[in-house]
């Protein structure tokens, strides 16, 4: 014991963390916001930090090439001892990650947490979740699949939309006109590097302000928010019936986390990883290719407008959603917490949901309702069949230009039913 407390003194004379540490762990919260619905953003960086270390695992046998990422992907799966579980674990908890980044948005803003202080603490956790929605984006690509490959099509077909600057954009993102190697080593490096870099920077910039601001007190109907006395009210609150975060607030998020992290276990043993199917075959143009779940509503909204809405729907919705977010606490900063005294709020999240939440029909393929595929054979022994089992190695040469690549697909429908009838 004194040869570790002598080691633990010798680093502390060095790194000075010991006292940071103890404020941290001492730092008082209202006793009433030690509760279970305060655990998601603690669950959130316990799955960022899993997510990493997967990744991390991934990265030592993924080949970030358009020639054998695919046949990468089929090492991991049947020839690496526990791949398949690895990869499993990654796709379930990027899943996993970002429904608990929405639900805890979710509920910071039912419980009015974007109020005067917070302001910038709010304004951050929505970059946090554009940034986790890019991470599932970008990872759903490197798959380099059927599904990855028509996906990023799409993708870059709404890009190309954006006035003057489309053309740029598209060969910014994909290297050049076409989806090709230099593609999947752009998405690769969004993946691995820029885009985890900037999560962990903007996650430790959260936790500051939350160190700094406290945790937002329990919403009580009547408990009106004012910039001029809510510092003095809230620091009495602290003072009166304050609790140290360890450790009357801390157990709770571990036990939800650990819960958590058993949940993606479970999932990735009982349902396999996510793909791959079939190789990416650019001639194949009458593919469905099927988005993961978080992206399905978008693919819907693609379906269901018609062309003439398209552009401005998909170009001006999102920037008028993201003013709307960002914007949010400088309109409504002050007043009421509770949810029960706000219903617009309440009725906003329910509309959310509903929009997001079912599996939407009738996407671009016309095939109706297109069911999710997290896997469908047995692992390790079993083998993925390849839909395009006969297709060649995917080369620069052989895939079409992005901006017809929607429309072959719609012509080739076109002549289907013209061939029914």
């Amino acid at each position: 014991m004194r040869l570790i407390k002598n080691v633990g003194a010798w680093f502390d004379q060095r790194l000075q963390l010991g006292a940071p540490v103890r404020e941290t762990m001492e730092h008082p919260v209202p006793r009433e916001t030690a509760s279970w619905f305060y655990v998601f953003g603690s669950a959130a960086l316990t799955v960022f930090a899993f997510q990493l270390l997967t990744g991390i695992l991934l990265a030592l046998i993924y080949v970030p090439s358009a020639g054998e990422a695919w046949r990468s992907l089929q090492v991991l799966n049947t020839q690496v001892s526990l791949g398949w579980f690895i990869r499993a674990l990654h796709g379930w908890g990027s899943n996993f990650m970002l429904a608990i980044v929405l639900i805890h948005m979710a509920q910071v803003f039912l419980f009015g947490a974007y109020k005067f202080p917070r302001e910038l603490t709010w304004i951050i956790g929505v970059l946090l979740l554009l940034l986790t929605l890019g991470m599932a984006f970008t990872g759903q690509v490197l798959r380099f699949d059927e599904d990855a490959y028509w996906g990023l099509g799409i993708g870059a077909s709404i890009v190309s939309r954006v006035p003057i600057l489309g053309p740029w954009l598209v060969n910014l993102i994909l290297g050049g006109p076409i989806i090709a190697g230099a593609t999947l080593s752009r998405f690769f490096a969004l993946h691995v590097f820029v885009i985890p870099g900037s999560l962990i920077g903007f996650v430790g910039l959260h936790l500051l302000l939350v160190l700094k601001l406290g945790i937002n007190e329990w919403p009580m109907p009547g408990r009106v928010v004012r910039r001029s006395d809510y510092l003095e009210n809230y620091h009495k609150l602290t003072r009166k019936d304050g609790v140290p975060f360890v450790p009357y607030a801390v157990w709770k998020d571990v036990i939800f986390s650990g819960m958590i992290l058993l949940s993606i276990a479970v999932c990735a043993m009982y349902f396999g990883p996510f793909g791959p199917s079939g190789q990416p075959d650019p001639t194949n143009i009458q593919t469905a290719p099927r988005p993961d779940f978080f992206f399905l509503w978008l693919y819907a909204v693609l379906s269901l407008l018609p062309p003439s809405l398209e552009t401005p729907v998909l170009l001006i919705g999102p920037v008028i959603g993201l003013i709307v977010l960002l914007g949010l606490p400088f309109v409504s900063g002050e007043g009421e917490k509770s949810w029960k005294r706000r219903p617009i709020a309440v009725l906003t999240i329910l509309a959310g949901y509903v929009h997001t939440s079912g599996r939407p029909c009738a996407l671009e393929s016309g095939d109706g309702c297109l069911e999710q595929r997290a896997g469908s054979h047995q692992f390790p022994e079993r083998t993925h069949g390849a839909r395009a089992a006969g297709s060649a190695r995917v080369s620069s040469e052989a895939v079409p230009q992005l901006p017809r690549a929607r429309e072959q697909r719609r012509a080739a429908r076109a002549g289907a039913r013209r061939g029914r009838g």
